[in-house]
């Protein structure tokens, strides 16, 4: 039981550490995330600006081909996060489309990008807010729980061990005595 107790109250900080700096990750990937809402709103109004132009446009000229992630470990959590995007543009004619149509291009991969940059974000803040989860549940399990039911029962189990060995040392007075009364009933 003290064996229990100790590794719990031990790992106690460990857990509190780990469970600040999930809370402080998901809080900064919350605010890349915001950021990117922003970004895509404010583009996505610039879009809104030129519209009749867009509806000359053809959206299918740029598709995302590939996306293309890693894995990094926070606190012991592995998420995603955005190495590339690989778009790939169907030819057209400089000289038949028109010139803005290169611009047209570039601003539809920039709102894919600030797109998916803000789902793997998302992404990532939903596990790292998962594990916090978990380990704010295993924080207060500790805490409110397990140690002080370990400590409780190392407590009864020393008075239980105490009050065994004072009945001991009891019974073994009143051995001593009858023995001596013995002894002195057996010289008169």
């Amino acid at each position: 039981m003290n064996r229990q107790l100790r590794i719990r109250v031990q790992a106690l900080p460990t857990l509190k550490n780990k469970e600040s700096a999930l809370r402080m990750e998901v809080k900064k990937m919350k605010n890349e995330a915001d950021k990117r809402e922003e970004l895509l709103a404010r583009r996505m109004a610039d879009y809104r600006q030129v519209l009749r132009l867009w509806e000359e446009f053809d959206p299918t000229l740029v598709r995302v081909e590939e996306v293309v992630l890693d894995k990094k470990k926070i606190a012991g959590v592995q998420i995603p996060v955005l190495q590339d995007i690989v778009f790939h543009t169907e030819p057209y004619s400089l000289f038949s489309s028109p010139h803005w149509f290169a611009d047209g291009v570039a601003t539809l991969k920039e709102l894919a990008r600030i797109g998916i940059e803000k789902q793997v974000l998302l992404r990532a803040m939903a596990l790292l807010d998962r594990a916090r989860k978990k380990t704010t549940q295993k924080v207060n399990l500790y805490e409110k729980v397990q140690i002080p039911g370990y400590e409780e029962a190392v407590l009864k189990i020393k008075r239980f061990l105490e009050d065994e060995e004072n009945l001991s040392k009891s019974a073994q007075k009143i051995v001593k005595n009858r023995q001596e009364a013995e002894s002195k009933e057996q010289r008169v």
